[in-house]
């Protein structure tokens, strides 16, 4: 288990109703995430409580004590054998600089070898703004796989990131 400056954190994959609002606080907080970003967050956690598992969405959360600190949402990209997509992962913004994310990222990634996944596949935004979050894969092992220039908005590419597991 680790420890934050609020306490220890523990992981979880069950998913339960709770935890749609949960994303929305945490994605809201960063601001990072437009309104209908945001949307989008809440609506997987609510696919996956419609569908389980056929979702294809995993998600491990981390709490700290009755919060969540963090979260992360993973899973295989249709149509190819071994690759898995990183959808999001987000760190509550008081939570931010503990290792919260390291530990969400390495587990998501252990999870997605435990599943026979080969290579976890991140995209962020080219945004000036996002460069810390940039960092924090290349930090981590992720390499650029490739940069699509204008891909959200004039001025605001989509940053491919991968990594290989297992």
């Amino acid at each position: 288990m680790q420890r934050t400056d609020r306490g220890e954190l523990r992981l979880r994959a069950e998913v339960g109703r709770a935890d749609v609002a949960a994303v929305r606080e945490i994605t809201a907080a960063t601001r990072f995430f437009r309104a209908d970003e945001v949307d989008v967050a809440a609506e997987l956690v609510e696919e996956r409580l419609a569908r389980g598992e056929a979702s294809g969405y995993h998600f491990l959360f981390a709490d700290a004590g009755a919060s969540a600190a963090g979260y992360a949402c993973f899973g295989p990209i249709a149509c190819t054998v071994s690759s898995f997509d990183l959808y999001w992962i987000a760190v509550h913004p008081s939570f931010q600089g503990q290792g919260v994310g390291t530990l969400l990222i390495r587990e998501a990634e252990r999870r997605v070898a435990e599943m026979g996944g080969t290579r976890v596949y991140v995209e962020t935004s080219s945004k000036a703004a996002y460069a810390s979050t940039r960092a924090f894969y290349d930090a981590r092992g992720y390499r650029t796989e490739a940069v699509l220039e204008d891909f959200y908005a004039p001025g605001d590419g989509k940053v491919i990131f991968v990594r290989q597991v297992g």
